[in-house]
């Protein structure tokens, strides 16, 4: 079993490597939209180590911040864009 201080230390750790299902859970969505986002583009860069898949945690924080706006107007203007 992992340590609180070895699991709070990979809670901050930009570099962890998370599965999908941790991947999924911090960014709030489910793990089919993680899965039709590598397959069709525009989610989050990944890691595909033989058919493992993995996320960094600083690409989860990244895809994150790419996506935050501050209005309605912005999100419209976005989607329009791409």
């Amino acid at each position: 079993m992992m340590s609180a201080v070895l699991a709070t230390s990979f809670a901050a750790d930009l570099d962890a490597a998370l599965n999908e299902n941790q991947a999924a859970e911090f960014l709030g969505v489910s793990v089919r939209t993680l899965q039709a986002w590598r397959v069709r583009g525009g989610g989050p860069r990944y890691v595909k180590i033989g058919r493992s898949v993995r996320y960094q945690r600083r690409e989860l924080v990244s895809f994150q911040q790419t996506h935050t706006v501050s209005s309605t107007t912005e999100a419209d203007a976005r989607g329009a864009a791409s």
